[in-house]
């Protein structure tokens, strides 16, 4: 098995809490740190939004291996940032035994 190619900069991003001064909170994210990650799409599909159809793509992204617990490894509840392209991470796992790299199963949540 050949190795990914890591050629797409993101920037990984955490959700951060802060107070509105009025008892309650709102979300703002912090960058995290770049990561070199191989980006490959999978099949879309579309749902109902509150403002109309939204697309959702599927991705795999993969990034290299980190510690658990280290701040460069991608969480759940997390996201990649491209640009103006939003990749909200939903799991990861170790791409092969040695936990080299890492695949990040993630979506991309486009306005139709």
């Amino acid at each position: 098995m050949s190795g990914p190619v890591l050629n797409r900069r993101l920037v990984l991003e955490a959700p951060q809490r802060v107070a509105d001064g009025a008892g309650g909170f709102s979300e703002s994210w912090a960058a995290l740190g770049t990561l070199w990650a191989e980006v490959r799409p999978g099949t879309g599909r579309e749902i109902g939004g509150q403002g109309g159809p939204l697309s959702r793509v599927p991705y795999r992204i993969t990034v290299r291996g980190a510690p658990v617990g280290a701040p460069s490894r991608p969480k759940p509840e997390q996201r990649f940032r491209e640009g103006a392209r939003l990749f909200h991470i939903l799991a990861v796992t170790e791409r092969d035994g040695r936990g080299h790299y890492l695949t990040c199963f993630a979506e991309e949540e486009l306005g139709a």
